[in-house]
């Protein structure tokens, strides 16, 4: 469409064009050191700006830094809360001067059952597999290889319990296991 416009149309529209924004932004009207002013005025304000989001930026920053050393130094403190109980009743069986292995014992039991509390609320799993279940090589470990009746690569006992939080093993448990027939 332009193409067949003549150069003195096109001169007039680009005039007009000028007009139009010297009326909505008056800045041809203005001298060049006005310019010049605003530019370096309009400068200045980004240069604020910016300087304002990176000071903000780093201060994020730092207050997640700070954040992140928090929860690794008291990330513990959850599941301590939880094993305190356990220490106050085993405190409290050694104190006591009864010589009743039944009633040692049922005491026992009980700190036995707050120390498991204990640990599920800390999410800290129990390894116990049961004696003919599949060896696992992520979660046991094979401390010997004995001939046995049940199929092989199964657990024949368990030497020590494992444990696993949030999915990861922490110790495997400590197995013996079936040797092929």
């Amino acid at each position: 469409m332009n193409e067949n416009k003549s150069e003195q149309e096109l001169h007039t529209e680009n005039l007009a064009n000028q007009e139009t924004a010297a009326g909505e932004g008056g800045e041809l009207n203005l001298s060049i050191e006005e310019q010049l002013a605003q530019a370096t005025q309009k400068l200045t304000e980004m240069q604020d700006s910016f300087l304002r989001a990176k000071a903000e930026g780093e201060n994020i920053r730092r207050r997640a830094m700070e954040d992140i050393a928090k929860a690794h130094k008291f990330a513990i403190e959850g599941f301590a809360e939880h094993l305190i109980p356990v220490s106050d009743s085993l405190y409290a069986a050694l104190a006591t001067e009864a010589g009743d292995a039944k009633a040692f014992k049922e005491g026992l039991e009980i700190t036995l059952k707050q120390l498991i509390s204990a640990f599920e609320k800390g999410r800290l799993i129990e390894i116990n597999p049961a004696p003919g279940s599949k060896f696992d090589p992520h979660q046991h470990q094979a401390i010997s290889m004995v001939p046995s009746e049940q199929d092989a690569n199964t657990v024949v006992s368990v030497l020590q319990r494992g444990f696993l939080i949030a999915d990861r093993v922490l110790r495997p448990a400590l197995v013996t296991v079936s040797q092929a027939k």
